[in-house]
């Protein structure tokens, strides 16, 4: 079944945002390079996208599939629009697609 597994809100400064999570709800993070860094709890996550070529505009809520070309297919035929295509990270594979609203979410397989 698929469900929400992370968030990926877009920086200015991924150092400025690790420090204010830290400072106020005692988060952890784990750099993935320089512009990037997220919580790696298990639970739901949260990722700082600071390369501005790489972020959204606004909050990206991931959700997580068995099947993300299955997902890609449903998400098309429901009426929603693929905004950037399957691509591999060091978390797994994932695609963009903005919801018939307007939202831009991803769906993610990990691995």
């Amino acid at each position: 079944m698929a469900r929400m597994n992370y968030l990926e809100l877009p920086v200015a400064d991924t150092a400025r945002a690790k420090g204010f999570y830290a400072a106020a709800f005692g988060w952890t993070f784990t750099d993935f390079g320089p512009s990037y860094a997220a919580t790696m709890s298990g639970d739901t996550d949260v990722g700082f996208q600071a390369d501005p070529a790489e972020r959204t505009r606004s909050a990206l809520p991931v959700i997580e599939v068995d099947d993300l070309e299955r997902a890609q297919v449903a998400v098309e035929s429901a009426g929603g629009r693929v905004t950037r295509q399957i691509f591999a990270f060091p978390g797994g594979r994932r695609f963009h697609f903005v919801d018939p609203d307007g939202h831009e979410l991803a769906a993610v397989q990990p691995g």
